[in-house]
């Protein structure tokens, strides 16, 4: 155990070398950094409650998501009767938060309540699986009408599903804007919490995330003069939206039929219009929606299309020749931020239901500071505690246990800074935790060579009878503690998982120091002294 080939004692000195050198960045100006090649400018990232940062918390609009069932359910019920070729004596409409439709009593009217009880299905829980509840109520309230209600459990249902679609629909979009480490995590039903370190105005984060990006290609209804239709004689199959903003506000009249979703884009980006230099957004279609896209310019060369966000419309132009490209661009007198923002949500993809801000605050850089020195000062403590107790407890070999230490964790934050790690105040526990297993595997070893000594073996055999018996218990100890860190990981969010990070770094280069650093500072010393006793 005390031999070590001279290849391998270069290879376990340069590897701590190079880790340590990974955390230089940390100790630089970030001035200094930026200067240097892209694959050195990484570092340990301060969280929001070391440097301060943007806090927002969003609740998902249930009235728009019990809308967007009634309309599909609408839609459903339509196609339910229209392929059952049942005619009705009142189309299917949304009534309070119902959907009523009056058919014709007769020979059909029992076959069309059939069809129309097969639309509620059993709500299923990924847990516990089929609930026992349905997703719709369906009512013959008499006289040929029939009445569908979304049951309360099938929205809730609808709302956890939003939830959960919003969250990594988010992720992507602030992850665009290049912010490091953002925590983004359900809180109870219907709330979504968004923490981004280091941002200090979280208005255009607001703008960015409560967005719902809906984007549509739609024709324009030239059936009517927009201003008739604000009059209240809007046609049943168009609806009427308006471009710009403020007095500037330009009514248009578009058909509700959707050419092409946004859900067919697979690229968006802002670039300059080549002949004007002003600021565009460039897409491009996949196959389906360029299918799509080419065929309706074809046939409506000469007529104008309206681009639609969110029930806006960002610019209505006149198709002048077919599109077969799958690809064009947006134009909607766009500054540079406005038209990267916009490009950032459509790669995103839109959100399965509006988003509103119901809490937003800064948390300012004099509390992270404070967490900082609060940190440093119980680190420092900390290590000078245990410095001195493993001097006072055994010497030379304490002074041996403490230099592997300190190196370990060097590694730690090399590691972190390879990664590009969070760093949030319970990490900074779990580094100061860190010191104490490293210490623990050290004072294993000791208590073994000193059990080794008493038993009446030389000083050389206890040493190497030390490190090789003691490594079967230090191995278990960490092992269990590193699983432990692995559950947290994957199970626990935001500060708990920065310090299952650094604490499961922490026993992989504790592992290595243990066996490797202490063991090679020890297997040279004895190579020099030729010890006749343990200094311990």
């Amino acid at each position: 155990m005390l031999y070590f080939a001279r290849w391998k004692a270069v290879a376990i000195l340069l590897t701590a070398f190079v880790v340590c050198v990974l955390a230089v960045p940390n100790f630089v100006s970030p001035d200094t950094v930026k200067k240097w090649p892209a694959w050195a400018q990484r570092y340990v990232v301060l969280g929001l409650d070391l440097q301060g940062g943007s806090h927002i918390l969003l609740e998902v609009d249930v009235n728009d998501v019990r809308k967007q069932r009634l309309d599909s359910l609408r839609d459903e019920v339509r196609k339910v009767l229209r392929d059952a070729k049942i005619a009705w004596a009142n189309p299917p409409v949304v009534r309070g938060g119902s959907i009523e439709v009056r058919l014709r009593e007769g020979p059909d009217y029992q076959n069309a309540l059939s069809k129309l009880r097969e639309l509620s299905q059993p709500i299923t829980n990924s847990l516990i699986g089929v609930t026992g509840q349905r997703t719709i109520d369906v009512t013959d309230v008499g006289g040929g009408l029939i009445r569908l209600t979304p049951t309360e459990a099938a929205t809730n249902d609808r709302i956890r599903q939003t939830v959960e679609q919003s969250i990594p629909i988010i992720e992507k979009r602030v992850n665009e804007l290049g912010l490091v480490e953002p925590t983004v995590q359900r809180q109870g039903v219907d709330r979504i919490l968004v923490q981004v370190p280091g941002l200090g105005d979280p208005r255009r984060l607001i703008e960015l995330v409560g967005k719902t990006a809906k984007l549509e290609f739609r024709l324009v209804d030239q059936t009517m003069n927009p201003q008739e239709a604000m009059q209240g004689r809007v046609p049943a199959d168009s609806e009427l939206l308006y471009e710009g903003k403020g007095e500037q506000k330009i009514p248009v009249l578009v058909y509700k039929q959707v050419i092409v979703e946004g859900a067919d884009l697979t690229d968006a980006q802002a670039t300059f219009d080549q002949r004007t230099s002003e600021p565009v957004v460039s897409f491009r279609f996949n196959t389906t929606g360029a299918r799509k896209f080419a065929q309706v310019t074809q046939e409506n060369v000469g007529r104008p299309f309206a681009i639609v966000l969110d029930n806006e419309v960002i610019s209505a132009p006149v198709i002048r020749e077919p599109i077969l490209g799958g690809s064009g661009q947006i134009s909607g007198n766009f500054t540079v931020q406005t038209a990267n923002d916009l490009a950032i949500l459509l790669r995103a993809g839109a959100l399965p239901a509006k988003l509103t801000p119901i809490e937003q605050r800064v948390v300012g850089p004099g509390l992270g500071q404070d967490s900082i020195n609060k940190g440093k000062y119980a680190s420092i403590v900390g290590a000078i505690l245990v410095v001195l107790f493993m001097l006072a407890t055994y010497g030379l070999f304490g002074l041996f246990a403490n230099i592997a230490v300190a190196i370990n964790v060097g590694m730690i934050f090399g590691i972190l800074s390879l990664l590009n790690a969070t760093l949030t105040l319970p990490g900074i526990a779990g580094i100061v935790l860190t010191v104490g297993i490293a210490v623990d595997s050290n004072v294993l070893i000791y208590e073994r060579i000193r059990e080794e000594v008493r038993g009446g073996r030389s000083a050389i055999a206890a040493i190497d009878a030390g490190f090789s018996r003691a490594l079967a218990t230090i191995l278990d100890s960490n092992i269990t503690t590193f699983i432990a860190a692995a559950v947290l990981f994957f199970i626990g969010t935001g500060p708990v998982r920065g310090f299952a990070v650094t604490l499961g770094v922490g026993i992989i280069t504790t592992l290595f120091t243990a066996f490797t650093m202490t063991r090679l500072i020890v297997a040279y010393w004895v190579r020099w002294v030729r010890p006749q006793r343990v200094p311990i």
